[in-house]
C-alpha cells in the first residue's frame, strides 16, 4: 500500500507515490506556464494546474512501482498557499485567471490601508503584514476592478479558495469546498488565535464570509475523490497544508524550535513554536503550521522570501546564461568569488525581513571582467544571504535558538549553496534525503489521517538526512556588500516613475 501526494507548486505541479517506510517509489511531474499580462502581475490559468494534476498522477499510475509497492489508499495535497482562485459551483469552470502570490498590483491599495490605520488590527489578528502577497487584496481587486466576475460571488454561484480548494473541487467534482487551517492563514482573512475566519476581516476588504471555503484539520478524512474526474481513482482526500507547512510536517519538525529551510520559487524558513502564537516586529510573520482532528492548532513563526529558485529560473529562461539549473553549481565554483558581483533578486519585490513590494532586482557590480558565473555565483550566494537575513532575525529578535538548519527544495541538492548558507547562518545545515519534502509531508498528513502510519513518532524515526554541512569561515564583507545593494532596491518602482 502507498500514499498519493500532490504538490501543487507555483512553476508546476509534482505526484509522489510514498511507500509505508517514508520512501518515494515513484514521482509524476508536470510544468505549467506562466502569465505576465503587465508590469508585477503574475497570474496562472487554473486548467492549466489542473491538466499538470491529471497529467502528473497518470505518470505515478503508470509506473512499475504501483505493482510492487501497491496501490495507493488516501491523497494528501499541499499547495502554493496565497494564490487566488474562484470557480463556478456548477461547472467547476473559473471566472478568470488565478492571482498568483507573487502578484504585485496592489500594492497601492496596501499603502492605502496602512495609511488608513488597518494594519496593527490586521497584524493583530492574522499575524500577517498587509502586503500584496496575501489573498485578500487580490480578491478586493478583483471586486473593484471586475464587477461582471464578482457579481457570481455576491450570487453564491462563484466559489473563493486557494489552489488546495480548487483541486479538491476538481477532485470531488464540486462536491467539496473546503481548506485547511494553514492555508487559511495566509489569506488575511482568518483569526489565528480562534481558528475561524473572521467577519471584521471579510468586511475590511468586501468579501462575502459565504463564499469562503470550510475551514478543516489538516489531517484526517475529509472529502473522497470522484473517479469520473479524478484519473479513476475513489480515494479518500485526508491530508491538506499549505507547501511551507507540509514541509515543515515532512520534515518532522514536530517539536517545539525545530526548524526548516526549503528552496522553491521562494525561499521559506519556518520554526515549529508549538501552542503559542509567537509575533515578531521584525518582519517575521506569525502562521498556523497545522490544524489537528481535535480543533487545536500548532502555531509557527516565518520568513518568507519572494524570490530564490524563480532567480535561477529567471537565469535559464530570461538570460539564457544556462540551460539547466544543476548547471549551477559548477559555474559557481569555476571562478573563487563573485568579483564584487551582487544580485538583489527582488524581481517580484522583497519579503521578509524588508518587505518592500516596490523594491526591483538588480545586479551591482559590473565590469568588463564580470562573466555568466560570476553572476550565477552571485545568485546563489544571494539565496544564502537572504536566509541568513531571516534567521538573524529569528534568533536576535524573536529569541529562538536554531541548533542546525534542516533543508529540502530543489536548490537545496547543490552541494556549494548548502556549504554558502552553513557559513552564512553559523550553524550545521542538514539535507533531507528526500529533497520533495513537501510533497513527503502532504503524504504524512493523509497517511496519519487514515492510519497508515499510527503516530507522529513513527514518522520522525523515517526521516533520514542525506549530508550535513558544517559552517566554515563566514565571509562578513560580501554580506554588508549584500546590504548595501538590498537598500538601494528598495522603493525603486515608485521613485523610477517620478
Amino acid at each position: 500500500m502507498t500514499i498519493l501526494a500532490i504538490d501543487a507548486g507555483t512553476t508546476g505541479v509534482t505526484a509522489l507515490l510514498v511507500s509505508r517506510d517514508a520512501r518515494v517509489v515513484a514521482k509524476g511531474y508536470s510544468e505549467f506556464p506562466q502569465h505576465f499580462p503587465a508590469d508585477g502581475w503574475v497570474e496562472h490559468d487554473p486548467n492549466e494546474i489542473w491538466a499538470a494534476t491529471l497529467n502528473s498522477v497518470k505518470q505515478v499510475l503508470e509506473s512499475s512501482a504501483i505493482a510492487e509497492h501497491g496501490a495507493p489508499t488516501a491523497v494528501g495535497i499541499t499547495d502554493q498557499r496565497e494564490t487566488i482562485v474562484l470557480w463556478d459551483r456548477e461547472t467547476l469552470g473559473s471566472a478568470r485567471m488565478a492571482i498568483v502570490w507573487q502578484d504585485r498590483r496592489t500594492a497601492g491599495f496596501c499603502d492605502q490601508l496602512k495609511a488608513d490605520g488597518h494594519e496593527d488590527r490586521v497584524r493583530e489578528l492574522t499575524g500577517l503584514r498587509l502586503d500584496p502577497y496575501f489573498s485578500a487584496t487580490k480578491l478586493s481587486w478583483i471586486k473593484k476592478q471586475e464587477p461582471n466576475v464578482w457579481a457570481g460571488v455576491e450570487s453564491g454561484r462563484t466559489a473563493i479558495g486557494t489552489i488546495d480548494s480548487y483541486l479538491i473541487a476538481r477532485m470531488t467534482r464540486g462536491v467539496t469546498h473546503v481548506t485547511d487551517a494553514s492555508n487559511a492563514s495566509r489569506t488575511l482573512l482568518f483569526d489565528i488565535s480562534t481558528g475561524e475566519w473572521s467577519q471584521e476581516l471579510c468586511d475590511l476588504f468586501g468579501v462575502p464570509i459565504e463564499a469562503l471555503p470550510e475551514v478543516v484539520p489538516s489531517y484526517g478524512q475529509v472529502g473522497t475523490t470522484d473517479p469520473a474526474s479524478f484519473a479513476g481513482l475513489e480515494l479518500p482526500i485526508a491530508g491538506i497544508a499549505g507547501d511551507q507547512q507540509a514541509a515543515l510536517f515532512g520534515q518532522a519538525c514536530f517539536e517545539v524550535g525545530s526548524s526548516k529551510c526549503t528552496y522553491g520559487t521562494g525561499s521559506f524558513v519556518l520554526v515549529n513554536t508549538g501552542d503559542k502564537i509567537v509575533r515578531s516586529d521584525a518582519g517575521l510573520l506569525s502562521t498556523v503550521a497545522w490544524k489537528h482532528p481535535d480543533g487545536t492548532l500548532t502555531y509557527a513563526l516565518e520568513g518568507a522570501i519572494f524570490v530564490t529558485g524563480s532567480a535561477v529560473q529567471w537565469l535559464r529562461d530570461g538570460l539564457g546564461i544556462i540551460e539547466n539549473a544543476s548547471e549551477t553549481e559548477e559555474m559557481a565554483l569555476s571562478v573563487p568569488n563573485s568579483a564584487g558581483v551582487v544580485f538583489v533578486p527582488a524581481l517580484t519585490g522583497l519579503g521578509a525581513p524588508d518587505w518592500d513590494p516596490n523594491a526591483r532586482g538588480a545586479i551591482f557590480g559590473l565590469t568588463r571582467g564580470a562573466t555568466a558565473a560570476h553572476v550565477v555565483r552571485a545568485t546563489l550566494e544571494a539565496i544564502a544571504f537572504e536566509v541568513r537575513d531571516v534567521v538573524d532575525v529569528m534568533v536576535n529578535e524573536a529569541d529562538v535558538e536554531l541548533p542546525r538548519l534542516t533543508v529540502d527544495g530543489g536548490a537545496a541538492a547543490n552541494n556549494f549553496l548548502c556549504q554558502v548558507q552553513a557559513d552564512q547562518v553559523r550553524v550545521p545545515v542538514v539535507r533531507s534525503e528526500i529533497l520533495e519534502t513537501t510533497g513527503l509531508g502532504a503524504a504524512f498528513l493523509a497517511g496519519l489521517g487514515t492510519g497508515f502510519w499510527p503516530n507522529k513518532e513513527e514518522l520522525a524515526k523515517s526521516w533520514r538526512s542525506d549530508r550535513t554541512f558544517e559552517p566554515g569561515d563566514r565571509d562578513e564583507q560580501a554580506h554588508r556588500r549584500w546590504r548595501v545593494a538590498v537598500e538601494r532596491t528598495k522603493n525603486w518602482a515608485t521613485a523610477a516613475s517620478k
